[in-house]
């Protein structure tokens, strides 16, 4: 697999090498080929490209994909638990009838391997007795797909029948997205404010919620932010969802972030300022202008 880098360089390779300025469909081409150096035809649906480069070449990719996880079982359980579940590590161990330890040992061995990467939850619980799982992110796009959509079914796609693939991937496609998107949208938080620094961003969880952005910049101020994916424009409600979840995580933010891929309403438009950021794909765009030969990525991986 290419050696990692952010999912905004990742991303800069994979629009570069694929000749596609369109930013909606280069995060969804992104979230299932994106990392793997391939030549991607982007006027094809995704669909049609799912069959053509993945299910037809299984036994190939496959092969490449165990010389990696030495062909572990609790490695390959591990990881389909990850791509199909919360992505928090204890929950994945129980996902994928796990022991701690042996969980453990295989979520060390995949981080060695840059297949996984560990991620913290930004804040401390509102509940100080309460131990918050990581989670256990996918360093590779491609992967998570892998892991989520085609391995479960394996002994169908050598059969040459992709039935449950095709079924599993209409079932998830509309949620499938939001990881990429997410990690996107930090990397735009840390780039949006210039004059007060973010200097770190992630996510925070415990076991009453999430919030999906969470960052402080360098002045101290806490940032906090929500993402809404679908086609309804975003209102006033977002807002005060993503201060009722702030509130029951007992964290006061002093600025509020919204990311909304379809847009928002003309009055929450107005609420807007230096205390409110509302961000679009257009703003997402900013992440892929300008590039060059110098945005693509070394990549090792064959050819399909």
């Amino acid at each position: 697999m290419s050696k990692y880098s952010t999912p905004t360089r990742q991303l800069r390779s994979f629009c570069f090498q694929n000749n596609t300025a369109d930013i909606e469909k280069a995060i969804e081409y992104f979230a299932v080929f994106g990392a793997m150096g391939w030549n991607i035809d982007i006027s094809k649906p995704l669909e049609e490209l799912i069959e053509e480069k993945v299910l037809a070449n299984y036994r190939y990719i496959h092969g490449d994909i165990t010389k990696i996880t030495q062909s572990n079982k609790a490695h390959h359980s591990l990881l389909t638990a990850l791509a199909t579940g919360d992505r928090r590590e204890r929950s994945a161990f129980k996902r994928a009838g796990l022991g701690r330890k042996e969980g453990e040992e295989s979520a060390a061995f995949l981080i060695k391997h840059a297949l996984l990467v560990r991620e913290h939850s930004q804040e401390e619980p509102a509940d100080e007795n309460e131990e918050v799982s990581d989670r256990l992110v996918f360093l590779t796009p491609f992967l998570r797909f892998w892991f989520s959509c085609v391995s479960p079914y394996y002994k169908g796609i050598k059969e040459g029948n992709f039935t449950e693939v095709k079924e599993r991937w209409e079932n998830t496609k509309q949620t499938f997205f939001e990881p990429a998107y997410e990690a996107l949208i930090k990397e735009l938080v840390k780039q949006s404010f210039q004059e007060d620094p973010v200097q770190k961003v992630g996510s925070y969880w415990d076991k009453n919620g999430e919030i999906e952005i969470l960052g402080q910049t360098k002045s101290g101020k806490i940032v906090a932010g929500g993402c809404k994916y679908s086609k309804a424009k975003a209102n006033k409600s977002e807002l005060s969802k993503l201060q009722e979840k702030c509130a029951r995580a007992q964290l006061k933010a002093d600025i509020f972030v919204i990311f909304s891929k379809n847009g928002f309403s003309s009055e929450f438009k107005k609420e807007k300022g230096e205390n409110l950021r509302l961000f679009t794909l257009k703003n997402l765009k900013t992440l892929i202008e300008g590039l060059s030969e110098n945005d693509l990525l070394v990549n090792t991986n064959k050819k399909y």
